[in-house]
């Protein structure tokens, strides 16, 4: 979720404060709105599992606590973020409804300030993938195997803008930051060695932090070969973290661990409740086709963001995004289920990393992209 500042007749859009606080000055006339923006990826199925391409920003009906929401942006698979003018349906009816008394004059005016859609667009265009991979004793067999399935999964992802590559044991390394250079990603797969104990939960959750720190389509791919033995995290934090950004998280992991009932349970229920998908592979070639359907996965979703109409909950708030329409309710819809403006109990969690980069310019903060 991203924290935008609206000053009327003038949207200030910049690299460096998207998401974050602005230092430009203002005069004493002007008056300042603070604009959160909810960014979902939704991928749309039948029963068969087929992408359902093609959908209109108008077949779709989001509610935020059951309070109908007005889409703000739109993209369909690789193409452009557009922005869309107030003409969404605020009822499942496909008919346009007229706008509550009760909103507020902020609201309004922060709505009515968005006059560039080419600058709110670009704010949140472009895929970011970062790729988690477990280097731990986990991985002791098949370590070659799973390097190869990463790097070819990194080499087909032509569309997306950046991708960057960490790995993990007890530690976090981050091989290659936030990247178009796929030699240099290649490189950092093939620099990896097998490593200590594996603190999965911990890594991710710095991982998420990094991803938070930017705007567009963020994604969360993890490489596990075996359960977390070593975090002082728990997953649950991590996941709402990720659910209140709003990166999408999917997991790659072993079957071993699937034979972990605890382990499992977990990877289900993360991936789910941020929109993404869990896998376990059996082998190699199990691993290469999960890294193929989440590639598809990618190129099909649908990236949605809205402005919140008023709402006094400052604790979980639950989305809801449904199809309108008699012959688009039997697909399926994924996206997250829903975040938390104001997370804050796992920020104060710092577990160790190690190899840190110099931080690139970022389009915000991880408290600011989650609503602090």
């Amino acid at each position: 979720m991203t924290r935008k500042l609206f000053v009327p007749l003038l949207i200030l859009l910049t690299c460096s404060n998207w998401g974050g606080q602005s230092v430009a000055q203002e005069s004493e006339t002007h008056i300042r709105v603070i604009v959160n923006m909810v960014q979902l990826n939704v991928a749309v199925t039948d029963k068969n599992g087929r992408y359902i391409t093609s959908l209109r920003p108008q077949d779709f009906y989001i509610t935020e606590d059951g309070i109908p929401e007005k889409m703000a942006t739109f993209a369909e698979g690789d193409e452009p973020a557009r922005a869309l003018l107030e003409t969404q349906p605020m009822k499942p009816q496909d008919q346009a409804q007229p706008e509550s008394a009760q909103t507020t004059e902020d609201s309004v005016q922060a709505r009515s300030s968005i006059t560039s859609a080419s600058a709110l667009a670009s704010a949140v265009a472009g895929a970011k993938v970062f790729v988690l991979f477990d280097t731990s004793n986990y991985m002791y067999r098949g370590f070659v195997y799973a390097q190869d399935a990463i790097a070819d999964f990194m080499r087909s992802l032509d569309n997306a803008d950046q991708i960057a590559f960490y790995s993990y044991s007890r530690d976090l390394s981050r091989a290659a930051a936030l990247t178009s250079d796929r030699t240099q990603l290649l490189r950092a797969v093939r620099s990896t060695v097998v490593g200590d104990d594996a603190a999965l939960y911990n890594a991710l959750l710095l991982t998420l932090k990094d991803a938070a720190k930017y705007t567009g389509r963020r994604v969360v791919v993890v490489f596990s070969n075996g359960p977390d033995n070593s975090s002082v995290v728990p997953p649950e934090d991590v996941a709402e973290l990720a659910q209140s950004a709003g990166i999408s998280v999917y997991m790659i992991s072993t079957h071993q661990a699937r034979l972990e009932p605890v382990s499992t349970a977990v990877f289900e229920r993360m991936t789910t409740a941020t929109g993404g998908k869990a896998y376990f592979s059996k082998n190699w070639t199990d691993e290469r086709k999960a890294f193929e359907s989440i590639r598809d996965d990618l190129a099909h979703l649908y990236s949605l963001s809205y402005y919140p109409q008023p709402n006094p909950n400052r604790g979980w708030r639950a989305i809801s995004v449904r199809l309108v329409g008699e012959n688009l309710k039997h697909y399926q819809v994924r996206t997250r289920n829903g975040y938390r403006p104001e997370p804050s109990r796992f920020l104060e969690a710092k577990p160790a990393a190690t190899n840190r980069m110099p931080e690139e310019t970022p389009a915000g903060n991880a408290d600011s992209n989650t609503g602090r």
